[in-house]
């Protein structure tokens, strides 16, 4: 079932211009409009959230706002300039999460990500990294994912906070309570629509199709129709002229799989040798199957470093090829290096001279593009006494950085996302437990070490000045270690409640 995300961005062409203007950028606080101009009228095209809040509207004439407000901060909107960044954040969005993006004019992206959430651990996580990660750049963004790009372009306005995720199948029951805004229709049809006394999707839907379209058009038809998946809505996807993409098309569509991975290794076979006089390796190819149903099928894989051995690639896109869904048969297959860095060819080492060393680069592309790379990591130390800051993770076959964990204590090797409250029995507050309870079972202490005392970074923030744990390590009677700490020192109260923790466990 296809899946489809609709990216919604409120305030693009704010954020696109305190982008564009950098440090010269209006306060975020500041009442700031974008104004343009309809015929002769200049209007606001854009309020920024102060503004709004203030009772500025889009739409509104330039001369009511400066009445209603005169201290308002006005620049000149750049409608060029907007359709020129969303293209280049399609282009963003297309090398990082789907092989299928498009611009979704004027406030919007729309992405065809069937098959691809795996790759990012899942749709929720997908949509939450994508969110995240315009806002960290300054960009407000909400998303939502479908089954129609319909659904999920009414539920990334109307029901996103930033995300949502509507499960497969459930599309038109998710957003019929929503207003008909949402349908992608022309003002007017709206007005007319609320003139007959509709207000949601539902009240449409609810009543026969043939008098609305008589009345007011095909397209609100068309859009229901597509909204409930009756009428597929095909996404045109953004093409980036400085990809390298191999094509092939014919003359009677193909379906089945052994003609789909002869003709994938002949793709290969043609992309690596544009990828061979550009001196670059690939990092994530794109394989597009355009359907005789005007639909489209998509396979993205990645490798962890640059490759431009066609047997390796090959395999890795003919192990995807399960996943598509032919249907009537293909008629076009196209495939694009979406990302390619340049490629460094290293002399192989002889038997003679030294032993080859061990290359797990192949494996690690196979296991990633089967669960997702978000899910295949190593842990990596970072400079820090705080047990959960002092690890990251970093790519599988990242460069060693040299860092090694200070100190002589050691440490557990199963530490817990968060430390879970434990009930402890100690005879003094500096000993050890002499027994603690852990989810609803009692543990008797019979060996313990410690105390190690580690304090909180102060140079981070102020609340961790009089921070301090206590950490034991403990073996109960059954032979099982844990890492248990006392937060505060029993003596300044500032310093912590003197309650008790489970922080890890021992191999």
């Amino acid at each position: 079932m296809p899946r489809v995300v609709s990216l919604f961005l409120p305030g693009w062409p704010i954020d696109r211009l305190r982008r564009a203007l950098g440090a010269e950028a209006p306060p975020p606080d500041s009442r700031l409009v974008l104004v343009g101009r309809e015929g002769t009228r200049r209007v606001v095209t854009a309020v920024s959230r102060p503004a709004e809040q203030a009772g500025l509207r889009v739409g509104m004439p330039l001369t009511k706002a400066h009445a209603l407000l005169p201290d308002i901060l006005t620049l000149p909107a750049d409608p060029a300039a907007d359709a020129a960044a969303l293209e280049r954040l399609s282009l963003w969005a297309l090398q990082h999460y789907a092989p299928i993006v498009a611009p979704d004019p004027p406030d919007g992206l729309v992405i065809d990500t069937t098959g691809a959430d795996h790759l990012h651990g899942g749709e929720a996580l997908m949509l939450s990294g994508l969110v995240n990660r315009l806002g960290a750049s300054g960009i407000i963004a909400r998303a939502a994912v479908a089954d129609t790009w319909g659904a999920a372009f009414a539920a990334a306005r109307f029901l996103a906070d930033p995300v949502r995720v509507i499960p497969p199948g459930s599309a038109v029951e998710s957003v019929s309570p929503l207003p008909i805004h949402g349908l992608r229709i022309p003002p007017e049809i709206v007005a007319g629509l609320h003139v007959l006394g509709f207000s949601t999707i539902g009240d449409l839907l609810a009543v026969p199709r043939a008098p609305l379209v008589l009345r007011f058009g095909p397209l609100l038809g068309r859009r229901l129709d597509q909204l409930e998946g009756v009428v597929r809505e095909p996404v045109d996807p953004l093409r980036d002229p400085e990809r390298i993409v191999a094509r092939k098309g014919f003359g009677e569509p193909i379906g089945a799989p052994e003609t789909i991975a002869r003709y994938t290794t002949a793709l290969v076979q043609d992309l690596c040798l544009g990828l061979e006089k550009r001196g670059l390796g690939a990092r994530r190819l794109d394989l597009i199957f355009h359907r005789v149903d005007n639909s489209l099928q998509a396979i993205r894989i990645g490798t962890a470093r640059p490759v431009r051995d066609e047997k390796r690639l090959a395999r890795l896109l003919c192990d995807r090829i399960e996943t598509i869904e032919p249907g009537f048969g293909i008629e076009v297959m196209e495939l694009s290096a979406t990302l390619a860095e340049p490629l460094i060819l290293q002399q192989a080492a002889t038997s003679l001279i030294e032993e080859a060393p061990a290359d797990i680069a192949g494996l690690v592309d196979v296991i990633a593009n089967r669960i997702g790379a978000a899910r295949l990591y190593r842990i990596a130390p970072v400079e820090s006494d705080v047990p959960e800051r002092s690890f990251q993770r970093v790519a599988p076959l990242a460069p060693d950085a040299g860092a090694t964990w200070q100190g002589q204590w050691p440490r557990p090797a199963r530490l817990l996302a968060r430390p879970e409250p434990i009930e402890v029995m100690a005879l003094l507050p500096d000993h050890p437990p002499a027994s603690f309870t852990w989810r609803g079972v009692r543990r008797l202490v019979k060996r313990a070490d410690g105390p190690e005392r580690v304090f909180g970074e102060w140079w981070k923030r102020d609340g961790e000045r009089a921070a301090v744990r206590d950490y034991f390590q403990v073996e109960d009677a059954m032979g099982e270690r844990f890492w248990l700490f006392r937060s505060g020192d029993e003596v300044q109260a500032a310093r912590g409640r003197g309650r008790w923790f489970l922080h890890g466990i021992f191999a």
